[in-house]
């Protein structure tokens, strides 16, 4: 019996030894694995268009050297996706409800961009603390407010992709727990609560699609600026 709604995000341990490796890796074990034959069975057909799109979608706005995350970020969005859609099975472990996993995935990888236009473009990269046009009296300003902002942007993608899926599974646990409290006293409520609860989940799968999605997304935004 859980004593907390919170409990259900405690990162789970086996004999003292923590099973949220175990949840990170267990994505990779699902997906199937392309045969050397020339015609692909149906799943596989449907993983390789879905990759193809997101790939061509989100490398578009980039320049060629911009091409070079393609991999990494496709691989990303596919892994933010699994986990998340896999977190919302009765039973199971969500690690990105994990500050310090998202954190750990946007602080690297923020730093790469920034780093990347530190390297090839300085001029530009600094010219993005300071808009054109300001009056000299703002500059110094301007200048520590775009570099707070700067430096935010990996705690906002982090922070986002926890809240959200934090929020989404506190609205099911209580929502399930309301049904089951009804469900006695008065079953026609019950029953409606019921078919709210699956609405919710619906939105959940949403949810769990469109925040990889965005954390993605921001990332590309961040490397088009820098490339």
């Amino acid at each position: 019996m859980m004593t907390s709604f919170f409990d259900q995000f405690a990162s789970p341990s086996f004999l003292g030894v923590p099973l949220i490796a175990v949840a990170i890796a267990l994505p990779w074990v699902l997906f199937p694995t392309p045969p050397s034959r020339w015609i692909n069975n149906r799943l596989i057909t449907v993983q390789t268009w879905f990759i193809n799109r997101f790939t061509n979608q989100l490398m578009m706005p980039l320049n060629v050297g911009g091409h070079k995350w393609a991999l990494l970020l496709a691989s990303l969005m596919i892994f933010l996706i699994t986990i998340n859609m896999l977190g919302l099975l009765p039973y199971t472990f969500t690690p990105t409800t994990q500050l310090s996993l998202n954190m750990g995935f946007a602080v690297p990888l923020w730093l790469a961009t920034v780093i990347i236009g530190m390297r090839n473009q300085p001029t530009v990269a600094l010219g993005h603390l300071l808009p054109e046009g300001t009056p000299i009296p703002l500059i110094p300003v301007l200048i520590i407010i775009e570099t707070i902002s700067l430096l935010i942007r990996p705690l906002a993608l982090g922070v986002r992709l926890t809240a959200n899926l934090t929020a989404g599974h506190l609205l099911i646990q209580l929502i399930a727990t309301a049904v089951f409290v009804l469900l006695p006293m008065m079953p026609t409520v019950a029953i409606l609560t019921a078919a709210v609860l699956f609405l919710l989940t619906l939105l959940e799968v949403a949810v769990a699609m469109i925040q990889a999605y965005v954390f993605v997304l921001l990332l590309s935004l961040y490397l088009q600026e820098n490339v």
